[in-house]
């Protein structure tokens, strides 16, 4: 994406890269963990088989639950399909696979255990691919968010991996460093009064 944004004349800095994650996080490890085992018994797979369907633009209810997925040409979003049938040559997805992968957490990654080890695996995504942060989304709601809060900002906080206060001024000065609008090669500029 850095690449991307580079060969299209901006700095590769100039977007900020998030991605989507889900957390379920306890004061142990084991709480965590039979936690998600509850969601993934409470999971609706009938939903998940629809959401997953409406993705791929393929009706997925036609096929077997040990059927395998494969790529095909839809109109609808071509990566959704792509990462399950494409992008890991070494992994044969099945119906069934991609349907319990989606029904906690969408397409996004899980992570699961105490604030420590959440927080290592938040800490190694980073790491490893580069992103600017997470788009945390929710299981339970309000019970994800407040766990979040209660077990998982303190230990960011306290490995310096999360802020304790909040400076002065606008989302995109706090995101782009110090820009209150939009950059000159940016398309959206040229609609400023």
């Amino acid at each position: 994406m850095r690449t991307a944004l580079a060969e299209a004349g901006r700095a590769p800095d100039s977007a900020r890269l998030f991605a989507m994650l889900t957390v379920i996080v306890d004061e142990t490890a084991e709480q965590a963990q039979a936690r998600y085992a509850e969601y993934r018994e409470r999971a609706s797979y009938e939903g998940a088989l629809a959401l997953l369907s409406g993705w791929t633009g393929i009706d997925l209810s036609r096929y077997q639950l040990h059927d395998t997925l494969a790529y095909v040409d839809t109109d609808a979003g071509q990566s959704a399909l792509a990462s399950f049938s494409k992008l890991d040559p070494d992994k044969v997805w099945t119906v069934r696979d991609a349907v319990e992968f989606v029904s906690i957490g969408g397409r996004g990654a899980v992570g699961v255990g105490d604030a420590s080890q959440v927080a290592d695996e938040l800490q190694a995504i980073v790491e490893e691919t580069g992103i600017d942060g997470f788009n945390l989304t929710w299981v339970e709601s309000p019970r994800t968010f407040r766990d979040i809060v209660r077990y998982l900002v303190p230990e960011l906080q306290r490995r310096g991996a999360y802020k304790t206060r909040y400076d002065e001024g606008t989302l995109r000065e706090k995101l782009l460093g110090g820009d209150r609008y939009l950059s000159a090669p940016h398309t959206g500029a040229s609609y400023r009064r």
